[in-house]
């Protein structure tokens, strides 16, 4: 596992997705977070309140919020093509709204799971709005098989709806990183209700003979409140959730001295609860007033003083330490970590190295890189496929890679080619262009039309490729670039 570029408790100031990519791969134990629901709808904190002037529109549109972001779009593509098909399938569904949501989330999330330790969890707050989708989209970027558990906390308060019944209940979708992880059953343990340890026969009679211990809590949670119902905890905020809810998700899957993580930390519950239960910590957050929320959580809690002179104390009451943690023992930044891992996946060894600084021509979008290829492919009846030497109209074209992004190719032009739809998803992750073209030939596929072009146009391609990185910077090149 690679060291954590970051400190402990440590919080974010502006848009967590340039603080996530700037963390350390595999360093975080545990991810509990609570992100926007894309409920269409402005939320504002209440007036006189600890977190007065907060407030955030939780609306989206493709054209305003991913229009300018072909970097998201591509890396999806690119990396997760799982992902991007649920999230075309959410635009032909549920609109435009829920896809750049999902797309904006995505990005996010992708990060999240690199940063995840292969022991590591993720707990994602979210409720009936985007649920469906948002648990499609991490089943293709944790894995289906890594999903652990749908928890559906429970609340109730008054309702006026005349229509429906109320709707009374968020979920909390739990994924591990790999097919080991960290769970603390004796640390989620409810005492039985009543009727589950009466004198009968059956299941009963066996909850009886364990009501000492209570049991482990089920994936229902009824019994924590919300926040409104916790004069003590109320900060105005206007998505708040409680301590208790958030120090269950601790206990249950970390151990003291783990690294939780929370990129949407605007109301300081989950750094908090951290803190408490002697985990160390980082937050997140867009609001600027998130940083003096933490400080005055932290001095309501009495888990800080802010005049000791007793600086880096580990803090928690609960962890029976005596020290207090000053302010001065908090981080705050507004410059992403740099990344020393050397940009691999949890890096075997630690080496202290500035990345690599990409070149302009390596960072062309999807649509500039088709722009390119097109120009190369064609002939005068259309667009040659790299794969099979059909010529067709540029509509019927996709863009993939030589060498499959699964073997470690490269985004950028040199290694990218068009291909027909059928090509292209025959050769999907698994085919490299040259494993393509062996595929096509077969007599049971008998895909191959014209292997002559196929080559000619493979030959175009890379010669482009080539002109393009040499002369990147020339004013015929961005014309070609733009499509002109």
């Amino acid at each position: 596992m690679a060291e954590p570029n970051f400190k402990n408790r440590t919080l974010y100031h502006g848009d967590n997705l340039e603080y996530l990519r700037g963390m350390n791969s595999g360093t975080v134990h545990l991810i509990a977070t609570d992100p926007p629901f894309n409920k269409n709808k402005d939320f504002h904190a209440t007036p006189d309140s600890l977190a007065s002037g907060a407030r955030f529109a939780d609306r989206w549109s493709w054209d305003r919020d991913i229009g300018g972001h072909d970097d998201w779009v591509d890396s999806i593509k690119d990396d997760w093509p799982a992902v991007w098909q649920v999230i075309e399938a959410a635009k032909l569904a549920s609109g435009d709204d829920m896809a750049a949501f999902l797309c904006w989330l995505g990005v996010r999330l992708m990060e999240m799971h690199r940063i995840l330790r292969d022991d590591g969890s993720i707990y994602l707050h979210i409720d009936h709005t985007a649920h469906a989708w948002v648990k499609a989209m991490m089943d293709g970027i944790f894995g289906k098989k890594n999903f652990r558990n749908e928890i559906v906390w429970a609340y109730t308060g008054p309702s006026n709806t005349k229509r429906w019944f109320p709707r009374k209940h968020d979920t909390i979708l739990w994924y591990s990183k790999s097919d080991k992880w960290s769970f603390n059953p004796e640390a989620v343990r409810v005492p039985y209700v009543k009727h589950e340890t009466g004198k009968t026969s059956g299941i009963f009679k066996q909850a009886a003979t364990l009501s000492y211990k209570g049991k482990v809590v089920e994936d229902w949670w009824w019994d924590i409140t919300t926040v409104g119902r916790i004069k003590g905890e109320r900060t105005g905020y206007p998505t708040q959730k409680p301590l208790a809810l958030y120090e269950r998700i601790i206990k249950a899957s970390s151990n003291a001295g783990d690294i939780v993580l929370d990129p949407f930390s605007g109301c300081a519950t989950t750094p908090i609860a951290a803190e408490r239960l002697g985990r160390q910590w980082v937050g997140m957050d867009i609001w600027k007033g998130a940083y003096k929320t933490v400080l005055e959580r932290l001095k309501s809690e009495g888990l800080a003083d802010p005049d000791s002179k007793m600086g880096g104390g580990t803090s928690v009451s609960q962890s029976g330490s005596s020290r207090l943690i000053t302010f001065g023992d908090i981080t705050y930044s507004k410059k992403p970590p740099l990344r020393t891992d050397d940009n691999e996946v949890a890096a075997p060894s630690l080496k202290w190295k500035i990345q690599r600084p990409q070149e302009p021509w390596e960072k062309m979008s999807h649509r500039e890189m088709f722009n390119v290829l097109v120009k190369a492919q064609s002939n005068r009846d259309g667009v040659i496929c790299a794969g099979c030497g059909r010529v067709l109209e540029k509509e019927f074209m996709e863009l993939d890679h030589i060498l499959p992004k699964s073997d470690r190719g490269a985004n950028h032009i040199l290694n990218r080619i068009l291909l027909c739809r059928p090509c292209n998803g025959r050769k999907r992750n698994n085919l490299t262009l040259s494993g393509l073209v062996r595929v096509n030939k077969r007599k049971d596929v008998g895909w191959m039309q014209n292997e002559k072009l196929a080559k000619q146009a493979q030959d175009n391609a890379a010669l482009r490729a080539e002109w393009v990185r040499d002369n990147f910077d020339t004013e015929e090149c961005k014309q070609l670039i733009k499509g002109e």
